[in-house]
């Protein structure tokens, strides 16, 4: 046999190789499952360091991002090229702006063959959603080469708003892990990312014009041991706080702007604000009082925490969201509005007589006071609000959106009143609830949230359907409250795989959702994914299930 047909055959054992192993990630693992893919079982796209990643100039940052994951995950480090580089016969992974084949929002092509693989979006997030699409078509496996499947997806999501909350008050978590979770975020195609920055435990946010907001008002002398419900209640004696500046959240900003993903801060007022008026007692209804940022857990009408409405607070408000609107570019400024404890009103004089004096005849419209008074701040600086679905306890614009975290008789009231709503039920989308009813397992708040729970969720109640009011629900968000969740493993172990299954909820097409397969997908696709990443997450997801309440 003479060396040319033995290189022939050397050739072909190794596309035959490369062609089984590309194979083997099958589009139907992907997660969330997409609109529509074709396999043509063609000669997979040979991948190596040779190859070349050609990028349009709109998305050179996500080239730099596509670049980094594949170093990290495969090995490879490939160069970087504009269209307009002389291509050589090396293969291509191609970044191109299409606004006419991806004519949606956060839409992507994915087409592979020969020795091009091409994604086609119009826009940034639909570019990563089409990237990370990509990574779970390749090995979580270091290659010298590799072969990637010749497919053809076309994808888009379901809702426009898909959104990950995570609380940093009760406790705080560093900037290292808020970026693991915007990629987290990422990875299952989310596009916000809800930070929830104050509560009556902690102000984690730098605010230049009121330096006590963090040199007091994040710091607490003592944090509850155990569960909320124990007696008698257990405090340890350490100090704990913490604060973001400026700085690092321009840089977290940055970071998941190249991700596709919009950060929307949340300040909670005018309750859940024990934290602001330890440091500024003037704000307070008894501003003659020390007050103690609070170190237990469920403040609402148990302990004073509501602004009061005063000159100086208002112009602490207008301040503090006018410094807010000018860090975060997003759109949206979440100004909380939730469990206001309206008893702290009534039992004070000088509240009674601003009420009067405004005509007021109630607190609930107090509450909506407040909530107008912001608002109209945050409209100077061209932001809307959104606040949870206390807020409709008033009349207000409906340009604020309403984050439902009730049941669907919230989300039902606030659309006939023509709100756009984000569904964010505590049943079943409050990932601080158990997942299990061992009672063995990790500690958590209360409640109860099964991972078939979450896949199972639709975002629009059956009413809403038959009253062609559903336009106005914008889509749903999952919230993860940290009063249980000390580091970030916990939070890992918490979310995953609940923000998977609630991925697939967003993105997928309810007729292409199947449970079963999703559970397989899990096993196949993602539980290699939550090693690969050096994630916790809940193993004993097949178990439990709602039957089991």
């Amino acid at each position: 046999m003479n060396k040319r047909w033995l290189s022939f055959l050397s050739v072909l054992c190794a596309v035959v190789s490369l062609n089984c192993q590309g194979q083997t990630s099958s589009p139907n693992n992907i997660v969330p499952n997409p609109v529509s893919f074709t396999a043509t079982q063609e000669s997979p796209v040979i991948l190596n360091k040779q190859t070349r990643i050609v990028a349009d100039a709109q998305y050179q940052d996500q080239a730099i991002y596509l670049r980094d994951l594949l170093t990290n995950q495969l090995g490879l480090t490939l160069e970087i090229a504009t269209p307009d580089t002389k291509q050589g016969r090396h293969s291509k992974i191609v970044l191109a702006h299409d606004t006419i084949e991806a004519n949606r929002p956060e839409m992507y092509w994915l087409e592979s063959g020969g020795t091009v693989i091409r994604m086609k979006a119009r826009d940034v997030a639909g570019m990563v959603h089409g990237i990370q699409t990509l990574l779970q078509l390749l090995p979580l496996e270091k290659e010298k080469q590799v072969g990637f499947p010749t497919v053809e997806i076309k994808d888009y999501p379901r809702f426009a708003y898909r959104g990950m909350h995570l609380d940093v008050s009760r406790h705080i978590f560093p900037v290292e892990f808020l970026k693991k979770y915007i990629d987290y975020l990422a990875f299952h195609k989310f596009n916000n990312f809800h930070w929830h920055l104050t509560d009556d435990q902690g102000w984690r946010l730098e605010i230049k014009s009121y330096p006590k907001l963090t040199e007091v008002g994040a710091w607490r002398n003592s944090t509850l041991i155990g569960h909320f419900k124990d007696t008698p209640a257990r405090y340890d004696s350490t100090r704990y706080g913490g604060f973001y500046t400026q700085e690092q959240v321009q840089d977290i900003i940055q970071y998941a702007a190249i991700r596709g993903i919009n950060v929307i801060p949340e300040i909670d007022i005018p309750g859940h604000s024990r934290a602001i008026i330890a440091a500024y007692p003037e704000f307070s209804t008894k501003p003659d009082s020390a007050w103690q940022v609070a170190n237990t857990w469920g403040m609402y009408n148990r302990q004073n925490n509501v602004l009061a409405p005063n000159p100086a607070t208002f112009q602490f408000l207008e301040t503090v969201f006018q410094e807010v609107a000018d860090l975060f570019p997003s759109e949206y400024i979440h100004i909380g509005g939730d469990e206001c404890s309206k008893m702290w009103w009534k039992a004070d004089p000088k509240t009674q007589a601003f009420m009067k004096a405004n005509n007021l005849k109630d607190e609930k419209e107090l509450q909506t006071y407040f909530i107008k008074q912001v608002s109209g701040y945050l409209a100077k600086k061209n932001k809307k609000v959104i606040g949870w679905h206390e807020i409709l306890e008033g009349q207000l614009d409906t340009t604020a959106v309403i984050m439902n975290w009730g049941g669907a008789k919230e989300g039902i009231a606030a659309a006939k009143r023509h709100h756009p709503v984000i569904m964010s039920p505590g049943n079943p989308l409050y990932f601080d609830n158990y997942q299990s009813k061992n009672p063995k397992d990790s500690l958590a708040i209360h409640g109860y949230n099964p991972l078939d729970a979450v896949y199972n969720f639709n975002p629009v109640p059956a009413e809403l359907q038959q009253l062609k009011l559903d336009k106005y629900i914008l889509g749903a968000q999952a919230n993860v409250w940290t009063e249980y969740m000390g580091n970030p493993a916990k939070v890992e172990y918490m979310v995953f795989p609940r923000m998977s299954g609630l991925s697939e909820v967003l993105w997928t097409d309810p007729k292409q959702k199947n449970f079963s397969d999703f559970k397989r997908r899990v096993k196949t696709t993602l539980v290699p994914r939550y090693a690969f990443w050096g994630s916790a997450y809940f193993k004993d997801f097949e178990r439990w299930t709602v039957a089991d309440k």
